[in-house]
C-alpha cells in the first residue's frame, strides 16, 4: 500500500491559498495537504526594510510545527521570507521549499533572460537575490528583470481577481525578448491563463513548479529508503 505523503503549506496571506490548492488538485490530488495560515506575517513583513531576527524565529517555529504534525515536506507560499526559510530548513530533517526556488530553476533552464511580474514590493529584492543565487549554480549568464504590476494585489485582496488578472496580463503583453515570464507570487498564479493568452513567451508559476520539485524530492527520498532497506 502506498503511503500518503503529508505536505504542509505555510501561508502568510489568504490570497496564496487558492492557487496552491488548485495546483495540487490538478497535479497531485492524492497528497495530504495541510494548511498553516499565519496572516500577521505579511503585514508585519511589509513594515520592515528586511527580514528581522524576530520574523525568522516565527518562520522557524512554523517549520518545526509542520514537522511536529508529521509532515513529509514543507512548502512556504509567501515570497517575502527567503532568508528566513533557508534558516528554517536547517532545523528539520525534511525538505523545506522556498516559494520560488523551483520556478527560478525552471526559468533559468529556459534561457538567459527572465522577466518577473510581481505585485508585493517587499518581496522583490529577496526574490532577485534568490534568482541570482540559482543562476550562479545553473547558468551564470542568466539574468532577471522585475516589473511591478501596480494595483494588482490590492484588487485581489478586495476579491476582484478579474482586475488582478487583467492588470498582470496587460503588463505581460508589453514584454519582449525574454526567454521566460515568471509570475512572482503564489497569488499571481491565478493570472496564468490570462497571461498566456497575450504572449508567446513561456509563462511559469510558483505553485506548479514547486509541486513538481516536491514530487521529485520525495520520490528520491523514498527510493533511497527502499534501496537502503534491501
Amino acid at each position: 500500500m502506498t503511503t500518503q505523503l503529508r505536505i504542509a503549506l505555510v501561508h502568510a496571506t489568504t490570497i496564496a491559498m487558492d492557487p496552491i490548492r488548485q495546483a495540487f488538485e490538478r497535479s497531485w490530488p492524492e497528497a495530504d495537504t495541510v494548511n498553516i495560515l499565519e496572516d500577521s506575517l505579511s503585514p508585519d513583513r511589509a513594515k520592515q526594510a528586511g527580514i528581522t531576527d524576530a520574523l525568522t524565529d516565527r518562520i522557524v517555529a512554523l517549520t518545526k510545527y509542520a514537522r511536529m504534525i508529521g509532515s513529509d515536506a514543507v512548502l512556504f507560499t509567501c515570497s517575502a521570507f527567503g532568508r528566513a526559510i533557508e534558516q528554517a530548513a536547517t532545523t528539520v530533517d525534511i525538505p523545506v521549499l522556498k516559494p520560488n526556488e523551483a520556478m527560478f530553476e525552471a526559468a533559468i533552464h529556459k534561457g538567459g533572460r527572465t522577466a518577473m511580474l510581481y505585485t508585493f514590493p517587499p518581496a522583490r529584492e529577496g526574490m532577485e537575490v534568490e534568482f541570482r543565487e540559482e543562476a550562479e549554480r545553473l547558468n551564470p549568464y542568466a539574468a532577471i528583470e522585475s516589473f511591478l504590476v501596480d494595483g494588482a494585489i490590492e484588487a485581489v485582496r478586495a476579491g476582484d481577481a478579474e482586475t488582478h488578472n487583467r492588470l498582470i496580463a496587460e503588463a505581460a503583453a508589453k514584454l519582449e525578448g525574454f526567454d521566460a515570464i515568471t509570475l512572482a507570487h503564489f497569488s499571481t498564479a491565478r493570472a496564468l491563463k490570462a497571461v498566456q493568452a497575450v504572449t508567446d513567451i513561456p509563462v511559469l508559476t510558483s505553485p506548479d513548479a514547486a509541486i513538481a520539485k516536491l514530487r521529485r524530492l520525495l520520490a528520491a527520498d523514498d527510493h533511497s529508503i527502499r534501496r537502503g532497506a534491501v
